[in-house]
């Protein structure tokens, strides 16, 4: 697949990294693709269409780039999985970028719906260890098209 494509419709897809899981995401805007982003990396863990939102949380991240922001927003909300045992499936993002003392800063603040992981109710699928910063990519050609992979 051509990476400078934003496939109609398609919010996410899987792509094979030897011991790890890859995923592109896909966004009309930034804050969509950090949604799909999101929905892909929970989709590794659980099936994603059968949590039920239960639980709000509210996320706030400031980084130095998109790169780094990007890495916080997935990186959080594995941190809230593993220390609350919570899944998600439904997010609002919102990003902005500001000057501050003649440095552009990202800031992030996102709403994610979800629940406490069950697992009666939840299929289990693989563990998610860690967000990487290896192969990580972010381009915009009329579309956002991010590129992550997780250490599983």
């Amino acid at each position: 697949m051509d990476i400078n494509k934003d496939p109609e419709g398609l919010s996410f897809e899987f792509f094979d990294v030897t011991a790890d899981v890859g995923f592109k995401a896909y966004g009309k805007t930034m804050e969509k693709a950090f949604e799909n982003a999101a929905n892909a990396m929970f989709e590794v863990i659980t099936d994603t269409s059968s949590i039920n939102h239960q639980v709000i949380k509210k996320i706030k991240l400031e980084a130095e780039d998109e790169y780094s922001i990007l890495y916080d927003w997935l990186s959080e909300l594995l941190f809230l999985h593993d220390a609350e045992n919570l899944i998600f499936s439904k997010f609002v993002v919102r990003i902005n970028q500001k000057l501050t003392k003649g440095q552009k800063r990202y800031y992030l603040e996102a709403l994610v719906f979800g629940e406490e992981f069950n697992q009666s109710i939840h299929e289990q699928r693989t563990e998610v260890k860690a967000v990487t910063y290896h192969m990580m990519d972010i381009k915009f050609n009329n579309s956002y098209i991010l590129q992550v992979i997780l250490d599983v």
